[in-house]
């Protein structure tokens, strides 16, 4: 066990090493795009930075597998040039025995990372989104969806509309048993819309079996109230707008990630990829792992062997090609190309049992 312990103590020091120096590239790269992107005379440099610091957690979150693999690749180098996995094995321990730590490490490791790292990033994500919308144009975003229904909202010279709809199509541009309600710009109420469908269509909404009541100026908003057939709301939505707006997978924590995905599919919208996200963010400890087995069974020999940096060569490209597949497997089971468990668990488990048939060959033969 002490043994164990040890291996486990030096992986988390270079697990913690390689991820300190990660978070400084990022940072600085990430400053520097703030900078580019926003005007210095409106936006401070302390707001810029404080805008590098909530989004560098979402980057350093994707790329945790490429960490883990360089962690490990710098672990067993290290144990390498200094004969300790030799010494490992001269007395008697082999060395599958020897990656028992790393690999719970690992994977506690990828389980502190879905469990706590993953609504950290969830917070940081949205909370950068929001300020970046501010600054940018002075506009959140202008949909959500609720337990409700979903709620929409636009602005226009005469104050803002808010838009209520119990049911919507796959992009929000078509809406059932929808309420508009407008507001001026003192954030009086002055009109209010009821239609049993509104289709988005260019500058307007097209409203069909709709009420209006004057909110504005009637002392009986139901004695003055019209009714229309057919009705064009002016709007400056777009498709766009409102597909932005629903925001990335990873700007939700995952404990929130069933309820919103219930909701969605309550209010008509496709969850695809919210459950190929949610079910690649289970499967992320077991990535971890198989990062570690790779890494593993290029680098455990001895540095008098020589190819030492082929070898070490071959263990990263094999790492970023994994990971790389397992963005590629995304993208399909969000497409609907392969059913969703099979986009979010046959990377790891594959690589698992490929890194494993490359330790036993390599260590009995």
């Amino acid at each position: 066990m002490r043994l164990h312990f040890y291996f486990a103590r030096k992986f988390v020091w270079t697990f913690a090493l390689v991820f300190g120096v990660f978070l400084g590239i990022l940072l600085l790269i990430d400053i520097a795009e703030q900078l580019r992107k926003f005007d210095s005379s409106e936006v401070s440099l302390t707001e810029l930075v404080a805008l590098s610091a909530l989004n560098v957690p979402e980057t350093l979150y994707r790329i945790l597998p490429l960490i883990i693999i360089l962690s490990t690749v710098a672990l067993f180098l290290a144990l390498a040039r200094s004969s300790e996995l030799v010494v490992t094995r001269a007395s008697g321990r082999s060395a599958m025995r020897a990656l028992i730590a790393p690999v719970l490490v690992a994977l506690a490791i990828g389980v502190a990372a879905v469990a706590i790292f993953n609504p950290i990033v969830a917070a940081t994500s949205k909370e950068y989104e929001a300020r970046s919308r501010a600054y940018a144009s002075g506009d959140a975003s202008v949909l959500s969806v609720s337990e409700d229904g979903l709620w929409l909202r636009q602005g226009s010279e005469d104050g803002q509309t808010v838009i209520h709809a119990q049911e919507a199509n796959l992009d929000g541009t078509r809406l059932r048993y929808a309420s508009f309600m407008t507001f001026d710009r003192e954030g009086l109420p002055i009109r209010r819309i009821e239609a049993e469908t509104a289709t988005l269509v260019e500058g307007a909404w097209l409203l069909i079996g709709a009420k209006i009541w004057p909110l504005a100026g009637s002392d009986n908003p139901e004695r003055d109230s019209q009714f229309h057939a057919g009705y064009r709301l002016p709007s400056d939505l777009t498709r766009d707008q409102i597909r932005d707006s629903f925001g990335t997978p990873s700007a939700i924590a995952i404990w929130d990630l069933p309820a919103f995905i219930d909701r969605l599919d309550r209010a008509g919208f496709s969850a695809r990829s919210y459950r190929v996200w949610f079910q690649m963010e289970l499967a992320l400890p077991f990535m971890l792992v198989s990062m570690v087995l790779i890494g593993a069974g290029f680098t455990m020999r001895h540095t008098r062997f020589g190819r030492t940096g082929i070898m070490v060569l071959s263990a990263v490209l094999l790492g970023f090609g994994l990971f790389f597949i397992r963005n590629f497997a995304q993208v399909l089971g969000q497409n609907g190309q392969i059913p969703i468990t099979l986009a979010a668990w046959a990377p790891p488990v594959a690589a698992i049992l490929l890194s494993l048939g490359l330790l036993l060959h390599m260590e009995d033969g």
